[in-house]
């Protein structure tokens, strides 16, 4: 689909000599000259946007592949799950870049994705990494974001933010479209056990709106439409290296925080296998790695040579980082949102 096609070796030899031998003897035209490959890579739409990385990405890979790398974008992962789901085998993607740990089982699932056949070597990561079809490129913290001239004392504790009828507004992400969403439903079941349904009842009165996706929920914040938004603990220094703003810090909570790894695979039905994996090795390397923290705003998998940029210090350090096994985030999924839907509609 998106390689220039050729004549195999039998086309050629059915031409028959005389053929053949003009077709050498012709210069090739500009245009078939100037031809390239084409990788296509589905990603989530702030990884494009104005400040994400994605521009800078496709010059550096561009320029050493001698090809086109083209975005195609969702609006967060799990929408970007969603239509590969609807896509099936007639997908476009080559490369899906922007799935999260929590999704990998049900992307997995889909059988559209191949094994990536890369040595990863050594990543500066909380966990240890062993996949044979999805590798990380960033990881963060879901944490709460709020304004410090807005709110004076954030809750200390997710129980805390939950529990508290007085506490603050929030704006969230819906758990059945957003990955991050879903981490904190994730993240909630970690604390409240058997009892999250209960503590979402009681945060839903405080909720302004479950947003389909990541960006919306953050841009109604920065509107002053609540006093807390679902983020990153990495979200601050956005503001401080993009805008010179310091108000907006990150809530540490006691229990701990869910962590969020971002992931990317080949898929099995591209036209440019040998291109696609090239793309997964040039995301391990620096002139891709060096672009993630100032760029998608999240810790690299590896960090550059030069290590992480200014506006990263002062972050909040988690004391207890929360993760479920993939596979047991796809058995529970149904029911933990079932759980929520009851909770939330009380």
């Amino acid at each position: 689909m998106h390689t220039p096609l050729r004549p195999s070796p039998a086309m050629r030899l059915a031409l028959g000599l005389p053929v053949l031998a003009a077709a050498l003897a012709t210069p090739p035209t500009p245009a078939a000259a100037q031809e390239r490959p084409t990788l296509t890579v589905y990603t989530y739409s702030s990884f494009v946007g104005r400040y994400g990385p994605g521009e800078a990405i496709a010059e550096r890979f561009e320029a050493a592949c001698g090809c086109d790398l083209e975005w195609v974008t969702a609006d967060d992962a799990g929408s970007l799950l969603g239509r590969l789901r609807l896509e099936g085998a007639s997908t476009r993607a080559d490369v899906v870049l922007g799935l999260d740990m929590n999704l990998a089982a049900q992307a997995r699932a889909l059988d559209l994705f191949a094994p990536h056949g890369i040595a990863p070597g050594p990543l500066d990561m909380p966990v240890a990494w062993q996949d044979e079809t999805f590798l990380p490129y960033d990881w963060g913290h879901l944490a709460f974001v709020y304004d410090t001239t807005r709110l004076e004392t954030p809750p200390e504790s997710l129980e805390a933010l939950f529990t508290d009828p007085e506490g603050p507004s929030v704006v969230l992400q819906d758990p059945r479209t957003s990955a991050p969403g879903f981490g904190l439903l994730l993240w909630s079941s970690a604390v409240f056990g058997e009892g999250m349904a209960d503590a979402w009842a009681t945060l839903t009165p405080r909720v302004v709106t479950f947003t389909t996706g990541w960006s919306e929920a953050y841009g109604l914040f920065l509107e002053g439409e609540a006093d807390m938004v679902l983020s990153y603990s990495t979200s601050p220094a956005y503001h401080r290296s993009v805008e010179d703003e310091t108000r907006y810090e990150a809530a540490r909570f006691a229990e701990g925080h869910y962590l969020h790894v971002e992931i990317a695979g080949a898929t099995r039905t591209t036209d440019t296998p040998e291109l696609a994996r090239d793309f997964l090795r040039f995301m391990l390397d620096d002139g891709f790695q060096s672009l993630i923290p100032e760029g998608n705003w999240m810790y690299p998998a590896r960090l550059p040579e030069g290590g992480l940029p200014e506006s990263f210090a002062g972050l909040i350090e988690p004391g207890e980082a929360f993760l479920f096994d993939s596979d047991r985030v796809s058995a529970e999924r149904r029911a933990l949102i079932d759980a929520w839907l009851e909770a939330t509609t009380r």
